[in-house]
């Protein structure tokens, strides 16, 4: 039950559903994949992403600023992108709700992420995305290189998708329209619902 004091309202024992707009979603997390490919395609054409046995990271020292540049800008941007299509194509104007379709675009495309890269793309992805690709544990026991390799690519591929994970919820916030600023939340007016104001 709401009630209704001086201009205000208490609600009392109400759930606020957000609702969930999948559609959205799956168009945003594919979104979002295309532009990993496209970053990572545009890394390997412009010689930033190696390939094969020469990508392998062996050492943080050999890998380039370029390939630096085109990991983390790629991955941020390419779920910025995911998030705000989202965003907008749920037509959400609130930024809680625009927020939570970006997160989950990144939740829907990261598992999305993980079978291509099973399925062979890993390395069109870039140097960090190949690292979702299935780890040979035989081959790392006997070689101490190919071991590091592994963790390498194992913490640029985490990396990877936590700035992908931050790049989806700017996206939705921003495509929600409401001011990106924290204490914008606080200040903003309350909008009163039909039902509220006619006291139900």
């Amino acid at each position: 039950m709401t009630v209704v004091q001086e201009g205000q309202y208490i609600r009392s024992d109400a759930w606020v559903q957000w609702p969930i707009y999948w559609s959205a979603i799956l168009v945003g997390a594919l979104a979002a994949i295309c532009a990993i490919l496209i970053f990572g395609l545009a890394g390997i054409a412009l010689g930033a992403h190696r390939i094969g046995e020469d990508g392998r990271i062996l050492s943080w020292r050999d890998f380039t600023i370029t390939a630096l540049f085109f990991s983390v800008f790629g991955s941020f941007i390419s779920f910025v992108v995911g998030g705000w299509i989202a965003g907008k194509i749920a037509g959400i104007l609130r930024s809680e709700p625009a927020i939570l379709h970006g997160a989950l675009v990144w939740v829907l495309a990261v598992p999305l992420l993980v079978v291509l890269a099973n399925m062979g793309a890993g390395p069109y992805f870039g140097s960090w995305f190949g690292g979702l690709a299935a780890i040979d544990l035989n081959v790392a026991v006997n070689d101490p290189d190919h071991a590091i390799a592994v963790r390498n690519s194992a913490l640029g591929a985490a990396v990877a998708l936590l700035l992908g994970l931050v790049g989806s919820v700017i996206g939705g916030w921003w495509a929600s329209g409401e001011p990106m600023t924290f204490t914008y939340y606080r200040t903003r007016t309350k909008l009163y619902s039909p039902t509220v104001e006619r006291g139900i």
